[in-house]
């Protein structure tokens, strides 16, 4: 699951959230994601960084037509369903009670011709990851997944576990508070990471990060 805090100093800004239906274009399409605050709260809305992070893949920063891509944390799933759209075979993940949610939203905006390219799949980080290849997937997407930091430990170990020596990790976030630098340096000691874009208006930095010692970049 995403893991986002309340913001109530937002506001207003919240009330996007409350929404039943989030529209965005990417990719030359119109995409409607389903919101559910009520029911799931935080993994089920749009968060900025999901929206950052796809307007970053749209951009065309990494390759991604025929890359095998993950999205973690995906709540909504928009991240990887922008991926899967602009040519990756994605495999969309997140906690096992946000999993037909997640579907029902990546079955409804994906064309019957990219469907098969894509699975959704259950995910709770430093758990049965045997269940993933190690280094199965060219990149790795993760939008808003650094908060609580109880979760840091087992996020650094699926990161390692999925990567492999040429994969890229993306990850948009917000620094909000002391532990989300902790994060970035925690992760810095197995990555390289550096800082490729900001989007000022939404406060959102992405991150990329890639295992130490590699020898071709994405």
């Amino acid at each position: 699951m995403a893991l986002v805090p309340y913001d109530e100093s937002a506001g207003i800004g919240l009330q996007k959230f409350h929404k039943p239906l989030a529209t965005f274009s990417f990719a030359s399409h119109t995409i409607q994601i389903r919101q559910d605050w009520r029911q799931l709260g935080v993994a089920a809305v749009v968060w900025d960084a999901a929206i950052v992070l796809s307007a970053y893949l749209e951009m065309g920063a990494v390759e991604l037509r025929g890359r095998s891509a993950v999205e973690l944390g995906a709540g909504t799933g928009l991240v990887g369903i922008v991926a899967a759209l602009l040519g990756a075979h994605v495999t969309i993940t997140d906690r096992q009670v946000a999993l037909e949610f997640l579907k029902s939203n990546v079955e409804a905006n994906l064309p019957p011709h990219i469907k098969p390219k894509v699975v959704v799949k259950e995910l709770t980080w430093g758990q049965n990851l045997e269940r993933f290849s190690p280094g199965e997937f060219d990149l790795i997407l993760g939008a808003d997944v650094i908060y609580l930091e109880d979760t840091f430990t087992d996020l650094l170990q699926t990161l390692g576990h999925l990567c492999s020596n040429r994969s890229v990790i993306l990850l948009a976030c917000r620094i909000r508070y002391e532990r989300d630098k902790n994060f970035l340096t925690m992760l810095e000691r197995q990555f390289t990471l550096s800082k490729v874009h900001y989007d000022p208006e939404k406060d959102v930095h992405i991150y990329k990060a890639q295992k130490r010692n590699q020898q071709k970049d994405l």
